[in-house]
């Protein structure tokens, strides 16, 4: 999975795209969407007696959008970047910024076969 719940990432398609990265608040479906903090806010009516609202009225939520419009952000690069992958010398997996090589995070943790050598 190449976006991950906590990434930053820019959003590139639709009403709420955008040059400034935001947080990614939950990947939904099997990784097939995620929900953008601040992007695709709706409002969801609700009755009085609602756990989340004793008074009712109107929640502001946030929405899934498909993964495929949204880039994950690279700090270095200061935008949205394609994603790769390679394995390090400890065996664990990392993420890296395909334009400037920058690492994005470990994906998996070292393996321990890898330790002994």
């Amino acid at each position: 999975m190449k976006i991950k719940r906590g990434d930053m990432v820019q959003v590139t398609a639709g009403d709420d795209a955008s040059s400034s990265p935001r947080k990614v608040l939950q990947v939904v479906d099997d990784g097939k969407k995620v929900v953008v903090e601040g992007v695709n806010r709706v409002y969801k009516h609700v009755k009085r007696g609602h756990p989340k609202s004793p008074q009712g009225g109107r929640l502001s939520l946030e929405m899934p959008i498909d993964i495929s419009n949204v880039l994950l952000y690279c700090n270095a690069c200061g935008r949205g970047v394609r994603v790769g992958f390679k394995y390090k010398a400890d065996g664990s997996k990392a993420r890296l910024c395909r334009k400037c090589q920058a690492e994005l995070g470990v994906v998996s943790p070292p393996k321990a076969k890898y330790a002994a050598r």
